[in-house]
């Protein structure tokens, strides 16, 4: 499954009609982010910036806003990246209430790599390519997983002769 970082929405987060305001979900999507490389790589995202001095400047963004988050939900945010380019990573991100597992928010990014001390493109270095790549297939061989898993047991129920409601 892909890396899943759990927040509360906080006082500070919601506008005056008692609701997240939007630009917070931008927030929310950077913080899982960070928590994904310390999540996935044991790697926290200061050591990037700070020791490799690499950056990850977003130059698009999209977001779908579905449903209302209030003060107090607690929310939980799937990181996937869905392209790697040489320069470049589309990351993915789907925002869920814990409480009802409803879709929230889905967006994606784009950043592209940059040496932080000269502000440079570059391409992704090897190691962090490689470490990508395998956030990548293991994702994709647990989502296959969990899909044939699905699909044999409506296979089973089937044959069974049980149908859900």
């Amino acid at each position: 499954m892909a890396f899943k970082a759990q927040m509360k929405v906080c006082f500070g987060d919601i506008d005056n009609a008692g609701i997240v305001y939007y630009p917070r979900f931008v927030h929310y999507f950077h913080l899982a982010k960070e928590e994904f490389f310390s999540g996935e790589f044991n790697l926290d995202y200061a050591t990037i910036v700070g020791k490799y001095r690499l950056g990850f400047p977003t130059v698009h963004l999209e977001a779908d806003f579905k449903q209302r988050l209030r003060y107090g939900d607690c929310l939980e945010v799937e990181v996937r990246i869905l392209r790697l380019g040489e320069t470049s990573v589309t990351w993915g991100y789907t925002v869920r209430k814990i409480q009802e597992d409803d879709i929230v928010a889905q967006g994606h990014s784009v950043a592209v790599f940059v040496n932080l001390d000269s502000f440079e493109k570059q391409r992704l270095p090897g190691w962090l390519r490689t470490l990508f790549e395998q956030y990548q297939q293991k994702c994709l061989l647990l989502e296959e997983i969990t899909n044939n898993a699905g699909e044999a047991g409506e296979r089973s129920n089937a044959e069974s002769g049980i149908n859900e409601v």
